[in-house]
């Protein structure tokens, strides 16, 4: 019966903005730690990382197609990262998530969660009435065989890191650099691109979270950026 449901588990939704990449990886840590420990409940953190490639542990370095030089004319960062998957670009118009969830209470299922977060995001899409797809045996998320949403996960200790992203207002071009994802034959799109106009940033947040609320049995609370430092802090080391 609807009364006998048990309340839904607090999900803390950090909005975090402009992170260079680094950064946000300690942040993740902080995170992490928090989480492994129990001082935190499941954490979404959703920012925006200044132009930047990363190799995931299983990337091609021939998967990066533009020089060092040319790289750094254009002022794209490359760094090694610890999440899965190949080789993939963060930029401006793109919104970056980092699910920090807890797996030893979801079964400890690492696929099963995998495929929750592409179930998350097919649903903000569907918020926007676009219908993204899974395609068998690529990770991520896609409208017909162009990918809207890259995905590359890490798992420590059962408590999740790294994440997924969404390409909104993303400059498209700038995937030319590399091979995503290592995959030739496919290519990639954006939330705008697909509806042909400017889309509202807080609508695109909001759809996320309603997708990753109703998937992992969720509630959101806003947690800004400063509150949350505080409350790392206040965890010690």
């Amino acid at each position: 019966m609807e009364g006998d449901r048990a309340p839904a588990a607090p999900l803390w939704v950090v909005e975090a903005g402009v992170v260079p990449y680094d950064e946000g990886v300690r942040l993740q840590e902080r995170v992490h730690t928090s989480r492994r420990a129990g001082r935190a409940p499941d954490v979404l953190l959703l920012l925006e990382h200044p132009p930047v490639i990363t190799l995931g542990r299983g990337a091609h370095a021939e998967h990066v197609v533009a020089d060092e030089r040319s790289l750094e004319r254009q002022g794209v960062a490359v760094y090694e990262s610890a999440r899965g998957g190949d080789v993939t670009y963060h930029g401006p118009g793109q919104v970056v998530g980092y699910p920090i969830f807890s797996l030893a209470e979801r079964g400890k299922d690492v696929h099963r969660y995998v495929r929750g977060v592409e179930e998350a995001l097919i649903r903000a899409l569907e918020r926007f009435g676009i219908a993204g797809t899974r395609i068998p045996g690529l990770t991520g998320v896609w409208v017909g065989r162009e990918k809207a949403a890259a995905i590359g996960v890490g798992v420590r200790q059962w408590v999740t890191w790294h994440g997924f992203a969404l390409n909104v207002s993303t400059d498209l071009s700038a995937f030319d650099l590399i091979v995503p994802c290592g995959i030739r034959d496919h290519g990639v799109t954006s939330l705008e691109r697909l509806l042909g106009r400017e889309t509202n940033a807080e609508e695109v947040r909001d759809a996320l979270v309603e997708g990753f609320c109703s998937v992992f049995g969720l509630e959101a609370a806003g947690c800004d950026r400063t509150t949350l430092e505080e409350r790392l802090a206040a965890d010690g080391p």
